[in-house]
């Protein structure tokens, strides 16, 4: 059985440049591209999703990647950014509950700025991001193959897992930074498990390595996807993991064993890159952006794709699903699922399901 989704609206030319980055919260939608600017548009005001900040000059060469914390519930006050300057920036939210949604103290700011290691051996540049549900823990991939996890509240690294020599094969993590070479496979794509106790790396050669939050130390290293990995990511009940890239297919992983159970692949026989893949909260569905232009939607215990839709041709750089409203955007729409897609076009896109409440 296939699903609907209608496209509800798209922001034309909403960047200068292609977007690179999405990142939910309850009320707003981040989004980040190859300019200086970060923008923030509500989602929950009106079916055309208005402007609601800007950032002006948040990252001098452009950011590549921004993230949120995910799920239920979360508080929506937190938000990291990575530019292609190599800078890593946390950004906090001016909560004034009594206040409306786009009034100046309800605005973000720079909370803090990650420092650039001292040691030679550490100068690997920050790549994807993570951050946990509570927003208290920072997960960051390193050029070298490494994953830091940061404490946000502390203002320090609390942990360091090596992927590459240094892991001294079975893998492994040291506390309070890392003094090891670094030597593992570029590490594209990071991940925290909502229940905090997993961090999960995909990287270019393939790898997807799953850490012990707890042992501090690596549990499983997966194998199924020989290709760079572009998209990893935890299910909402932290029991399977995703993680797709240039193999096309979406590799699904069951963290109880550390099992490839199941592929979900597109009909073809060259199936596009995939670079952008979210689980919705229910952990029914996968949500996925490919260099196709192609949105696709997955119901992943029946592993088939039951909605696609290609609003371009040109490369989605990211796809997300977005918090259900309290109230519906406008009349008769009802308070079914939300996406957005965004990519080398410039524009946001925003679809919603054709039916539910």
């Amino acid at each position: 059985m296939s699903k609907q989704y209608l496209t509800l609206h798209t922001v034309d030319q909403a960047h200068p440049t292609e977007i690179f980055a999405l990142a939910p919260t309850p009320t707003t939608l981040i989004s980040a591209s190859g300019s200086s600017h970060i923008l923030i548009h509500s989602t929950t005001t009106s079916p055309t999703f208005p402007l609601v900040q800007t950032l002006s000059n948040a990252h001098r060469l452009g950011c590549h990647h921004v993230t949120t914390a995910r799920g239920l519930g979360s508080l929506g006050n937190t938000f990291v950014s990575v530019g292609f300057g190599g800078e890593t920036k946390v950004w906090r939210r001016n909560n004034n509950p009594s206040s409306s949604e786009t009034s100046e103290s309800d605005k973000w700011s720079l909370y803090w700025t990650l420092p650039t290691p001292a040691n030679k051996k550490e100068k690997g540049d920050v790549w994807a991001v993570a951050l946990s549900a509570d927003e208290g823990y920072l997960a960051a991939t390193t050029s070298d193959g490494r994953i830091h996890v940061w404490d946000l509240e502390g203002k320090q690294k609390v942990q360091t897992y090596e992927t590459g020599a240094s892991a001294g094969g079975g893998g492994g993590g040291q506390q309070d930074g890392s003094n090891g070479v670094g030597s593992g496979s570029f590490a594209m794509a990071v991940d925290l498990s909502r229940d905090g106790k997993f961090t999960a790396s995909g990287h270019e050669n393939g790898g997807v390595y799953v850490f012990n939050n707890d042992a501090g130390r690596m549990v499983y290293s997966l194998s199924g996807l020989a290709k760079p990995i572009r998209a990893i990511a935890f299910s909402p009940g932290c029991k399977r993991l995703a993680a797709a890239g240039n193999a096309g297919i979406i590799a699904i992983y069951d963290m109880q064993h550390g099992e490839h159970v199941a592929n979900l692949s597109a009909t073809g026989s060259r199936p596009a890159w995939i670079t952008s893949i979210d689980w919705n909260d229910t952990g029914e569905y996968l949500l996925s952006g490919s260099l196709d232009g192609k949105v696709r939607v997955w119901d992943v215990a029946r592993g088939v794709c039951v909605a696609t839709h290609s609003e371009t041709e040109s490369a989605l750089w990211c796809v997300r699903w977005l918090p259900k409203s309290e109230k519906a955007l406008a009349p008769g729409m009802g308070k079914g699922e939300m996406f957005a897609a965004a990519g080398a076009n410039r524009s946001l896109t925003f679809y919603r399901e054709a039916t539910g409440s």
